[in-house]
């Protein structure tokens, strides 16, 4: 099993941009184990959310807290996927995890191994 690893986090202000990287020695998107891949992002002290899906066509979601600012994609040989990040606000601030896994009906079930993720803290 590959190890997804997530860069690209740090210290922006209020307002500012950024944008995560993740990627494997091989595909984002292992054949016959995973249709999709999402972002996920911890706050300090609070519960792990989902805030991006895209799916092996194209198809993207995104957490309500983070439409019209996040956006997510993928290189075209899934090798790296990317979370631009604009108009960061404070209640953004925390640790960023990427994933692969699959959509069963609706709802996504992540089946990568966690990494270390990437802190990304945004100050007003």
């Amino acid at each position: 099993q590959v190890q997804l690893m997530e860069s690209g986090g740090g210290l922006v202000q209020a307002g500012e941009s950024l944008t995560l990287s993740c990627g494997a020695s091989g595909s984002t998107f292992p054949a016959n184990v995973a249709n999709a891949a999402g972002w996920y992002r911890q706050p300090l002290g609070k519960e792990r959310e989902l805030v991006a899906t895209i799916t092996r066509d194209g198809r993207t979601t995104y957490a309500d807290s983070v439409k019209g600012r996040f956006s997510i994609s993928r290189d075209s040989a899934g090798n790296t996927m990317y979370l631009g990040m604009n108009s960061l606000k404070p209640e953004d601030t925390a640790v960023y995890y990427c994933t692969h896994g699959n959509f069963i009906g609706v709802r996504y079930y992540p089946n990568s191994r966690w990494g270390q993720g990437t802190q990304v803290t945004v100050s007003s």
